[in-house]
């Protein structure tokens, strides 16, 4: 009998050497990823042996396709035959654990994941599967990985995240005695109350109190700062801790007091704070509030997308607040030529980003047909060459909406389960690769 399974018929395994096929075809991929996971390593020789850049790029590109945590990740990786083999892991070799695996995908930096998403856009171009001659461009919004926000629950968290931080500063520290009083659970107590109040006299008591709650365990924090970061200690690695605690709490700190400040304004004062001005969580305060089409609320980022005629994600710009669509069209032209060294022939997009301006920019790039979904004011014959061109174009435009679906179902570019704003940016990033590489090992094996 054989020792290992050497090939697995079955369309997924296909795939899956598809894109091996890809990924070593351009070998320079594996030199980038390999600087950003030996970043800040002095010696890589020594110690013991871990992830090669292969693995832990096609680790990531797995992780994506299937949605799987890190731990299942890592058992998926030591029990399918077919995952091992596209990951390179050998028969000796005993998988990886959860952590490693998390650390090394996560090292992977956002220019890198675009860098190479650009590698295989042109590809794509030299394989003329995707020529960037006809495009079309929307929005969606990725939501962030946190609970529905509310003042109330934004206290809450503020006043059991600082009581576990200044416990965990007592435990480690017995000389310093830095004084606190456990108020987690009037705090939820007086949440419950918010949420259940009947009128909005007696929600109001409630905010008082849960105020007071947080204002004294803000004031306790502050005390743990400061003597954190005066007192001398004798060993210089406690120093080095003491003083990366104090830096830990003074962020919480300053989210809690913003929370504070607005919870303020909006209840006490009846302010109407503006969203921009607004914080809707403590453990990823780079959120933004997308309100879209004046009825949806997310919390998240808003993206932009172009895609062409194979489904290929040509280009993701990932935004800043919640800009209008009529602000992009020139933007995303623009980072269109840069990756293709062109504009494209034909171009349809959302009806957010018709204008008059936008319509002569485009047009002023030598664009001969664009195509707004919605006209709001513009002729057919203004946009396109002719009638027939322009619906043509506007059923052209529905694909991205199937794409955008396809990647929010299936790579989840929905919910974003990263933490921190530059892994959020790495996430999205890491989507897209996994989804374009699936469409052109596809369209290498006559699937689609």
């Amino acid at each position: 009998m054989p020792l290992m399974i050497t090939r697995i018929e079955h369309p997924h395994a296909e795939e899956l050497e598809g894109i091996s096929q890809i990924l070593d075809a351009h070998p320079i991929i594996y030199e980038w990823v390999l600087q950003d996971v030996t970043r800040g390593v002095i010696r890589t020789d020594a110690g013991a042996d871990g992830m090669s850049a292969e693995q832990v790029l096609r680790a990531a590109i797995i992780k994506q396709m299937e949605g799987y945590s890190y731990e299942d990740l890592a058992f998926h990786l030591l029990d399918s035959v077919c995952y091992r083999g596209f990951c390179r892991i050998g028969i000796a070799d005993k998988g990886f654990q959860k952590s490693a695996l998390c650390n090394n995908i996560k090292a992977i930096s956002t220019e890198t994941w675009e860098a190479i998403n650009r590698i295989l856009v042109a590809y794509g171009q030299d394989e003329e599967i995707e020529k960037g001659k006809e495009v079309r461009t929307d929005c969606t919004v990725v939501s962030s990985n946190i609970h529905q926000p509310t003042d109330s629950s934004l206290l809450w968290d503020s006043v059991r995240v600082l009581t576990r931080m200044l416990g965990r500063i007592n435990d480690r520290f017995n000389d310093l005695h830095i004084p606190l009083r456990d108020h987690t659970k009037r705090a939820k107590r007086r949440m419950l109350a918010i949420m259940n109040a009947k009128n909005k006299k007696a929600r109001k008591k409630q905010y008082i109190d849960l105020l007071k709650v947080t204002d004294k365990t803000v004031n306790y924090a502050r005390k743990a700062v400061s003597v954190l970061e005066t007192f001398p200690f004798e060993n210089c690695a406690l120093a080095e801790t003491a003083l990366s605690m104090a830096q830990e709490l003074e962020e919480i700190i300053h989210l809690t007091n913003r929370v504070i400040d607005q919870t303020t304004r909006r209840v006490l004062h009846g302010e109407s704070v503006p969203a921009s001005e607004k914080i809707v969580s403590i453990f990823e305060p780079h959120t933004d509030i997308i309100v879209k089409d004046r009825r949806d609320t997310f919390y998240g980022h808003k993206i932009c997308i172009t895609g062409g005629k194979s489904n290929l994600i040509t280009d993701c710009l990932i935004l800043d607040g919640n800009p209008a669509d009529t602000n992009l069209t020139a933007q995303m032209l623009d980072r269109h030529k840069e990756i293709y060294g062109h504009y494209p022939l034909k171009v349809a997009l959302d009806g957010g980003f018709a204008s008059i301006a936008n319509l002569k920019f485009a047009k002023g790039k030598g664009i001969k047909d664009v195509c707004f979904a919605k006209k709001r004011g513009l002729e057919e014959e203004e946009m396109c060459r002719s009638s027939w061109v322009y619906k043509r174009l506007r059923r052209f435009r529905a694909g991205i909406e199937s794409g955008i679906s396809w990647l929010k179902r299936c790579f989840g570019l929905d919910r974003c389960t990263w933490k921190s704003l530059q892994s959020f940016h790495s996430y999205v990033w890491a989507s897209i690769v996994s989804a374009n590489l699936l469409t052109l090992a596809r369209i290498a094996i006559g699937t689609t």
